[in-house]
This record gives C-alpha cells, structure tokens and sequence, in this order.
C-alpha cells in the first residue's frame, strides 16, 4: 500500500503546487498559463478528492478500532460493526484510485476516425461493411454525437466497399477506441440459393482525430494534389466539376483520396485531415514497436490482423474473442446498441492495466 500512499501524496502536493500558481498575480495577465493550469487542476481533483476521502475514512476506522479494542461489549459491537463499514468503504476507495492514477490516453477526450472497408466475401462483405456503417452512425446518433462521412466508396447495390466517418463530441474516440480490427459475418447470404452459411469480413480502422497544429505537413514538398472528376458506382459522374481530390504524402507514400463533396476545398481539407491522423497513427505504431518493454493489450492492438468480433446471424449472437463476451438479440446491436460491449472492453483494459501501478508514477495526463 505505502506504493499508492506515496503516489496519492506526490498527486496531492502537485495539485497544491497548480493551485499555488493560478494565485499568483503574473499568472492572471497569461490566458495560456491560465489554460494550462486549469486543466492540470482538472486532471488531478478527482485524485485529490478520493485521496481526502480515503484519508478521513481511515482515521474514521483507526477511531473505531480504538473502541473495539477498549470499550464495554455493547460499544464493541457497535465498532465492530462501524469498522466492517469503513474497511469496505476504504477498498472501495482504494481500488477506484487506482483506476484514476491510471496513464490516461491524451487522445481520449477528442475526436474520431472510422475507416471500414469490405474484406473477404465479395458482395456480401460489401453490404456487411454497410452495415457496420449504420450501425456506428446509429451509435452516434444514440450517444448525440456528430457523425459526418467524410467519403463513401459504395459498390452500387447496397455495399460498400470503403467509408471513412469522423466521430465528433464528448470523448468519442474514448468510447471506440477498441473497435478497430477484422469484424467477421456469418450467415445465408440474400443471393445463396442452396441456403449455406457464408463467412465475410470487413476491417475496421480507428485513429483519433487530429488538430492541424499537432502534426505539421509541408504542403510546399511533402504532398502531391491532384484532382479530378467525381465518379459515383459504376462510374458515372456525381457532379460536373473537378472537385475530387486525392492527396499522396510523398515522403510516406500514404494517400488519402475524397470526393463526396461538390466543392475542390472542403475534399482537400478533409483529405488533409485523414492523412494526419493516418501520419500520427504510423507514428505511434513506430514507437510501440520501438519500446522493447510497451505493454501488449490482450484486447488487441487495432490491427486489420486482429480478429475482433463476429456476428452470427443464424444463431443470433454477437462475440467478441478479445473479452469472451456473448450477446444475444444481433439486430439492436446491429442498430447501435454497443455499450455493453464498449464498457467490457473499457473495464478489462483499465483492470490489465492495474498491474502496471507497481511500476509506473501517476499519469502525465
């Protein structure tokens, strides 16, 4: 325990600290410093306060311990029963300070990127990453966040064969994080005759929505722009100018192509923006990989590789391999209905890692 007790200490002589230097009459005439500071206070009050709250609760039951061990038997059990309660209350407050000392994910309060692409399966892999479209455009809207698609690549009879949709509000890369991976599809599918059950896939991409001034591209040498008609399925021409825009980082290679809107700029700043969140994932890979001792998730790492959830129609269930979880009633999942999915996820990554307190500092935030 004395572990945590040093890191709750540490925690609450910085929040100190930051309290300390908002008063402090130069910080007044700095927006910035004023800023910064109090989203520092931010991160740390909720540590600080259940911090206090376990203090008084422990003195709370070192009072009570007292008593059981001095007073008369009536008075002795009425401690005992007081230091029952306090001991509950003080595991339940040390176990969620835990959770708070955990590294937080600065990409966590921010926006999101979905890319989904059919996989193996043809048609039927094109209309089931259709539907994984609607149904994170369905949790959006369940969640009121804003969904925009910022392309549609659709096969011309219901599929699709690539969609990419930003994910804005209220931490919304927080609650998706872990949908990237392989999505899997069994089922009959509509044109099968001999009613056998195919399996198709669909990859989902997740990368968190980048600010402009976070990643810098030299649009002078690092991007080739060109630009050409929009053409929608089969080819035909969704509008009569030239406002489709594919972008190609030449340093990377990594091309970014947009065309769903009718005007030349607003493809390109969407463009622009995938392809920093395309640069700033491949860098964060690049630096998991460099770091020999970087914690391997058992819910995965987002790979295409990764198989994370498959869809069973005929029996009606949804599981996802990474926490062994088995849904039924597929269609309201299929409408949006995630969360209880979403939350395993979440709840198992903070419980892996718990471990890791041992030998890690309170977060940086």
């Amino acid at each position: 325990m004395s572990g945590l007790d040093d890191r709750l200490a540490e925690v609450a002589r910085q929040y100190d600290d930051v309290q300390a230097q908002l008063v402090l009459p130069e910080t007044s005439t700095d927006p910035d410093a004023i800023r910064r500071l109090g989203r520092e206070l931010s991160r740390l009050e909720p540590v600080v306060e259940a911090y206090r709250r376990l203090e008084a609760t422990r003195a709370e039951l070192a009072g009570a311990r007292d008593l059981d061990a001095e007073g008369d038997e009536e008075l002795k059990a009425m401690a005992r029963e007081e230091v029952d309660r306090l001991e509950a209350e003080e595991t339940r407050l040390v176990e969620e300070l835990k959770v708070l000392l955990l590294p937080r994910d600065p990409a966590d309060d921010g926006d999101v990127i979905l890319e989904i692409r059919a996989g193996a399966g043809g048609e039927e892999a094109a209309l089931f990453a259709s539907e994984l479209l609607r149904m994170y455009l369905r949790y959006a809207e369940r969640h009121r966040y804003k969904a925009e698609v910022m392309s549609l690549n659709e096969t011309g009879i219901g599929g699709i064969k690539e969609a990419i949709v930003e994910v804005s509000g209220g931490g919304a890369y927080s609650r998706l994080k872990f949908e990237g991976g392989t999505h899997r599809v069994q089922r009959v599918p509509a044109t099968e005759s001999s009613g056998r059950i195919h399996t198709s896939t669909a990859t989902v991409v997740v990368l968190p929505a980048v600010e402009e001034s976070e990643i810098e591209i030299d649009e002078e040498h690092d991007i080739r722009i060109d630009v050409k008609r929009s053409s929608g399925p089969g080819g035909q021409s969704v509008n009569t100018t030239d406002s489709a825009v594919r972008i190609t980082h030449l340093p990377t290679g990594l091309v970014v192509e947009i065309q769903d809107e009718k005007s030349q700029h607003k493809n390109k700043a969407k463009a622009m923006a995938v392809l920093r969140a395309r640069l700033q994932d491949a860098e964060h890979r690049r630096q998991r990989e460099a770091d020999s001792v970087a914690r391997k998730s058992m819910i995965g790492s987002g790979d295409r590789a990764d198989k994370v959830r498959t869809y069973n129609f005929p029996q009606d269930r949804v599981t996802d391999h990474r926490v062994d979880v088995d849904l039924s009633n597929l269609p309201r999942v299929m409408d949006g209905e995630l969360d209880r999915l979403i939350d395993t996820l979440i709840t198992t990554d903070q419980a892996e890692r718990l471990g890791a307190l041992v030998d890690h500092g309170p977060s940086d935030g």
